[in-house]
Parts: structure tokens; C-alpha cells; sequence
């Protein structure tokens, strides 16, 4: 099992940020496009070779994700037409998520076995959350999913408040 602390700095207009072993030492970088179309995150690991990119479609009704690893796309995110709670539906071939993703606590199924779990750390300043990886062959693809479902909140939370 490997674990990983992801903690984005709130104050960053970049978008960057490192995800980080439990020693504290450096594993991937993330880094966001700030202010292009499309908003695109890239994931890339100390050698700076992007190992993932998570990519928001541009001018579509409702919004939509997709998740590539390695340059597969694997993952896609779409939010689902609803008035009251935004939902949303996470495609991908066997992937599963359960669990309170919209709080950032949820197992990562793959056909069936936990993958992986997160758990959001509250009372941090900025999003923290810690992510364990018990199939060390979707490391990448874990590490990406907690990074698009980030990216999907920050989204929902930047169009409620551009509502208000």
C-alpha cells in the first residue's frame, strides 16, 4: 500500500500544487491552466513527464471532464441535468466510486476491489486530502480522479457563486 497527501495553497493562481508521499517528499506536480480554454490540469511526475492531464470541455450545456493517464483517456466526468443537488456520472471501464465524493470521502472500485481510498482533511488551510493506493498499478489513475473530482467541486462551487 502507498499513501500520498494531496493539499492545494489556496491563495495560487497558477493552480499548482505537489502531491506528496507521507515523508513529504515530492511525487507529481500538478498544474493548472490558469485563465485558457479549455482548463486543463497536467499531472507529471519528477522527471516532468506528464503521467496525466484532465482536461474540462469547453462550451458544452452541462459541464464535462475527461480524465487521460498516459495518454488513454480513461475517465470521464459529466454533470447530470438535476435542480435541487448537482450530480454527477463518472465513466470509466471498470472504475467505481463510492462513497461521498461530493465530500471527498470514497473507495475507488476497480471491478469490484478497492483500489484505493480518499478522506478530505478538514480544518486545513486549503483542500487537503490523504489517498491511499492498495492497486499500486492505478496510482496514476487515482491520483488523477482525486485531482478531476477537485477540479469538478472547484468548478460547481465557481458557477454557484458567479450565480449569486
Amino acid at each position: 500500500m502507498k499513501e500520498f497527501i494531496i493539499k492545494q495553497k489556496m491563495l495560487r493562481m497558477n493552480g499548482q500544487f505537489n502531491v506528496k508521499d507521507l515523508e513529504g517528499n515530492d511525487v507529481y506536480e500538478v498544474e493548472g491552466s490558469f485563465l485558457k480554454i479549455p482548463k486543463t490540469y497536467t499531472i507529471q511526475d519528477l522527471e516532468a513527464n506528464e503521467v496525466a492531464r484532465i482536461t474540462k470541455k469547453s462550451f458544452s450545456f452541462l459541464p464535462t471532464f475527461y480524465v487521460e493517464v498516459q495518454g488513454q483517456e480513461t475517465v470521464t466526468i459529466q454533470k447530470e441535468f438535476s435542480f435541487l443537488k448537482p450530480k454527477y456520472t463518472i465513466d470509466a471501464a471498470g472504475i467505481e466510486v463510492l462513497g461521498t465524493w461530493w465530500e471527498m470521502s470514497f473507495d475507488v472500485l476497480k471491478d469490484g476491489e478497492v483500489a484505493g481510498t480518499v478522506d478530505k482533511k478538514w480544518f486545513q488551510w486549503g483542500d487537503s486530502y490523504q489517498v491511499q493506493i492498495y492497486n499500486e498499478d492505478l496510482e496514476k489513475l487515482i491520483i488523477a480522479l482525486v485531482v478531476a473530482i477537485d477540479c469538478v467541486k472547484a468548478d460547481q462551487s465557481a458557477a454557484s457563486a458567479a450565480s449569486f
